[in-house]
């Protein structure tokens, strides 16, 4: 049976976002859902029946706040938004992510706090249940009004235009839509803006870094056990006492996970008389650093759990007298987070290669120079650990903050942007 997810009132996890975006569970929407997003919508409506002054309801955007538009003509509006909008650069980012960006716009937009009515959230569901997955180009958020260029390229395919990854192709949306009976939507006030307001490209980046970081450490710890048996490094720097008496919670955990996979090993109990007094650095401080990464990966999982659950529209429609245009739409919260696991997940593979050259230098019993007996003729495993160096150091050019940066936008009216999308980016390609 397929475990149902049920969107706007579940708690998303990382791992039932991945879920839904492999299809491994499905997401649906309650009737008691439904009746929120209903509610919410009918605040939206009476604003424009009085003529209310709300921001993005009645007036233009940005710098265009005190520009009043008529009802008649807010779907205009929304339709010219999105267009507006979509002028990222770039290649497309992957398919996976930009599900996900779909995934994690239809549980805020489910929370009922946006205005959009229902029709809209269940064309992101078709979407999402289809696998026709809008493309987004990589590069032209700031992560200010949240990630305004690759969510309106996102939704560009709700209203007929942009393009859409289906069936391993790439393809018109409007194409698409007509070979699968599908009207384009006519979005109406609010809708357009509530689509583009939100830190959903940053925040799909941090779900995917998340699962892929989580794997980098579980391996590193695995690999850097083997260096300490074939390298006959000390267990003694991994006791539990040790760890006691500084008990930071990833170093307390990889030096566990150390000792659990060293246990058995006939290999170390061959040399537990040696007389070697300390390893280096990288094998005896092991869990010291794979333990900073790993508390960089928990602080990473807590706030991208608590912004996937968070509504971060622009305005947010609280109750009928609380129509309040604010900031949470900024991506600050979660752009320092990405950029602190940026330098996590370098720093795992930095160490790594440091064990890497130990392991070549020919100094260890039993581990000749190069791990070749007969050099010479064969360069043996030299030019892997050059590769690795390569690879350490791009990673390290890419640990620049984007976070530490700011370019003021839109006249001056958003001059304080994240670059979370830019830290996303980087800290993804890291990874990788």
């Amino acid at each position: 049976m397929t475990k149902h997810f049920q969107y706007g009132e579940d708690h998303l996890s990382v791992g039932i976002a991945l879920e839904l975006s492999r299809a491994e569970r499905k997401g649906v929407i309650s009737t008691d859902t439904k009746s929120r997003i209903q509610k919410s919508r009918a605040i939206v409506e009476g604003i424009i029946e009085r003529e209310d002054v709300v921001y993005g309801v009645t007036t233009g955007f940005g710098p265009l706040c005190t520009t009043f538009v008529a009802g008649k003509q807010s779907s205009k509006l929304q339709h010219n938004l999105l267009k507006s909008h979509s002028v990222g650069l770039g290649e497309n980012i992957p398919t996976e992510i930009a599900k996900l960006m779909l995934i994690l716009k239809a549980h805020a937009l489910s929370k009922g706090y946006s205005g959009v009515r229902f029709a809209v959230i269940e064309r992101l569901l078709w979407h999402i249940e289809q696998d026709v997955i809008p493309c987004v180009p990589a590069q032209g958020s700031v992560g200010a009004s949240g990630d305004l260029a690759p969510l309106s390229h996102l939704f560009l395919p709700l209203i007929g235009l942009g393009q859409v990854e289906y069936q391993g192709k790439t393809s018109d949306a409007a194409a698409v839509l007509t070979q699968l009976g599908i009207a384009p939507l006519q979005l109406q006030a609010k809708e357009g803006l509530a689509l583009i307001n939100g830190t959903q490209f940053m925040a799909a980046y941090a779900v995917k870094l998340v699962e892929r970081f989580q794997n980098c450490l579980d391996n590193a710890d695995i690999i850097a056990a083997m260096n300490i048996e074939a390298m006959a490094g000390s267990v003694r720097p991994f006791h539990e006492g040790l760890h006691r008496v500084r008990p930071h919670d990833g170093c307390v955990y990889v030096a566990k996970r150390l000792r659990t996979l060293l246990a058995d090993s006939e290999i170390m109990q061959s040399h537990i008389d040696c007389d070697r007094v300390q390893d280096p650095y990288s094998l005896r401080c092991i869990p010291q650093v794979h333990g900073a990464s790993r508390n960089a990966y928990l602080h990473l999982k807590q706030i991208t759990e608590t912004e996937i659950n968070s509504v971060t529209d622009n305005p947010i429609l609280l109750d009928v007298e609380n129509v309040i245009s604010g900031g949470n739409f900024h991506g600050q919260p979660i752009a320092l987070p990405l950029d602190y696991a940026a330098f996590a997940i370098a720093e795992i593979g930095n160490i790594s290669d440091r064990r890497m050259y130990l392991s070549l230098e020919g100094k260890f019993e039993g581990l000749p120079k190069l791990l070749l007996k007969d050099t010479g003729l064969n360069s043996g495993y030299m030019i892997p650990q050059y590769t690795a160096a390569a690879l350490v150091t791009e990673n390290k050019t890419l640990c620049f903050p984007a976070s530490a940066d700011s370019i003021p936008t839109s006249m001056g009216q958003e001059d304080h942007v994240s670059m979370g999308s830019i830290s996303a980016r980087k800290a993804y390609k890291i990874v990788q």
